[in-house]
């Protein structure tokens, strides 16, 4: 595939555990998938534990900046703005650490960043073109983390309702919530507002023509 001298489209999807983020980038996605896209996710780039024990792992805040590898995504992220293919981690959640295998992303024209603390840190805001900021009640998310960790991951109940209250909350307010304020545009309900995320690909479409990749426009090679 051929790229023009234009850096890719990097659109930023943040919002709590729960909120609707992945829904909503998963539908920017899927309105955009004649054009070449991906989506980039935070949770891949959880810090190598290799070195410690289950029980120390078991014991990380998995909710608090420090729980991820901020560096090695901005690198790989700057990678795929100057297109060129990267080896995405994939973190197992079930070892709770990096896995030793890797995925291959080439680079594409727009950029999904997805996780809960995509903006947190200002030299990831720097390579944003636009944030979102997706707004949903407490009581929405922990229900949905609830039969998200149920149904996907095996995990009981009280261990859900333990962990959404000791970190997950706390952390919310403390570090995610804050981060509102740098968002371009908030979301409120979620992956159900079809009118925010309609005039999300209208302006993606936008910026893709003004920059001159109306000649792409129809390529259909997209990953997740």
């Amino acid at each position: 595939m051929k790229y023009n001298n234009q850096r890719p489209v990097v659109i930023g999807v943040t919002g709590g555990s729960g909120s609707g983020k992945t829904t909503v980038s998963r539908k920017i996605f899927n309105e955009l998938s004649q054009n070449s896209i991906l989506i980039l996710q935070q949770d891949s780039y959880y810090n190598d534990q290799a070195n410690m024990t289950m029980e120390q792992r078991a014991n990380v805040n998995y909710d608090h900046p420090l729980a991820f590898d901020t560096d090695l995504l901005i690198e790989q992220l700057s990678q795929l703005l100057d297109y060129k293919a990267i080896e995405k981690p994939v973190y197992d959640y079930n070892l709770l650490t990096r896995g030793t295998e890797t995925i291959h992303q080439e680079p594409r024209e727009v950029i999904i960043l997805e996780g809960i603390l995509i903006l947190d840190d200002a030299r990831l805001r720097d390579l944003m073109d636009i944030k979102v900021f997706v707004d949903t009640d407490d009581d929405i998310r922990i229900i949905r983390r609830i039969q998200r960790d149920t149904q996907e991951r095996g995990r009981s109940l009280d261990g859900i309702i333990e962990q959404y209250l000791n970190t997950v909350k706390p952390m919310y307010h403390q570090f995610v919530e804050p981060t509102k304020r740098y968002a371009d545009i908030i979301v409120p309900e979620g992956g159900n507002n079809q009118v925010a995320i309609d005039l999300l690909t209208t302006k993606i479409r936008s910026i893709l023509m003004q920059r001159g990749n109306d000649k792409i426009i129809n390529n259909k090679d997209s990953t997740i």
